[in-house]
C-alpha cells in the first residue's frame, strides 16, 4: 500500500512539475523511458577505447562482442562521435592468436580466405597476390578499389597479423571479420582502427 502511494505521488508531483508545453503522457514516457535506456546501456558490452593524440585516432578492443557491435555502426559511414574526427579511411589491424596451424600454411588457402573476406564485405576487387614461404608463412594482398586487405602468417605459432584497409561507408568489413575467425578459428582476437587521413592534417 505504501509503495501504490510514494507511486501516486510521484507521477502527481511529476504532472505538477512538467512545463506548460508537455504533456502527462510525455513525463511518463520521458521518465520511465530514460529508465528503461538506462537499465538497456548496462547489460551492453562496454564500447572500444578511442584514443585521439597528436592528430592520431586510435580505437582498440579485446571484446570480440563490444568490438563487433561497435565495428558494425561504424560502417554507417565514418560517423564523428565520442570526441572522434572526421577521416578518410580506417586501418582496422587483426591479431589473430591460437589459429589453425594448417589454415595458415598453404598460399591457396590462405589467399582464399582474404579474397573471400574482401567479397563477402562487398569490396570491389582489383586484383590479389599471395606468396608461400619456405618453411613457414604466407604474405599476400587483396587491392580493392576502397583499398587494401593483406596478411602475413606464423604458423608455427598459430599467429596471423590481418591488416584491413577501406575508405568511406560502403564496406561491411564485420563480414571480412566473420569469414577470417571462421577460416583461421583463433582462439583470442585484438582489434586496433587507426583512422587515416584525419581531415584536419590533410587540410592543413
Amino acid at each position: 500500500m505504501t509503495n501504490n502511494l510514494l507511486l501516486i505521488s510521484t507521477l502527481v508531483l511529476g504532472a505538477i512539475a512538467t512545463p506548460a508545453t508537455g504533456t502527462f503522457i510525455d513525463w511518463i514516457r520521458n521518465t520511465f523511458g530514460r529508465k528503461a535506456k538506462a537499465a538497456q546501456a548496462a547489460t551492453l558490452p562496454p564500447p572500444p577505447q578511442i584514443q585521439n593524440d597528436a592528430g592520431w585516432t586510435l580505437i582498440h578492443c579485446e571484446d570480440e562482442e563490444a568490438f563487433g557491435e561497435w565495428l558494425g555502426h561504424d560502417e554507417e559511414g565514418l560517423p564523428a562521435r565520442l570526441g572522434e574526427e572526421p577521416s578518410l579511411g580506417s586501418h582496422l589491424l587483426i591479431e589473430l592468436y591460437g589459429c589453425n596451424h594448417e589454415a595458415l600454411e598453404k598460399e591457396i588457402v590462405v589467399g582464399k580466405a582474404m579474397k573471400d573476406a574482401a567479397i563477402q564485405s562487398e569490396a570491389t576487387v582489383v586484383t590479389d597476390s599471395f606468396h608461400e614461404f619456405k618453411p613457414y608463412g604466407v604474405s599476400g594482398a587483396v587491392i580493392i578499389q576502397e583499398s587494401h586487405y593483406t596478411i602475413h602468417t606464423w604458423p608455427e605459432h598459430g599467429y596471423a597479423a590481418v591488416d584491413l584497409f577501406y575508405c568511406g561507408g560502403t564496406i561491411l568489413v564485420h563480414r571480412a571479420v566473420e569469414v577470417l575467425k571462421e577460416r583461421f578459428q583463433p582462439t583470442r582476437i585484438k582489434f586496433l582502427v587507426v583512422r587515416r587521413g584525419l581531415h584536419s592534417e590533410v587540410n592543413r
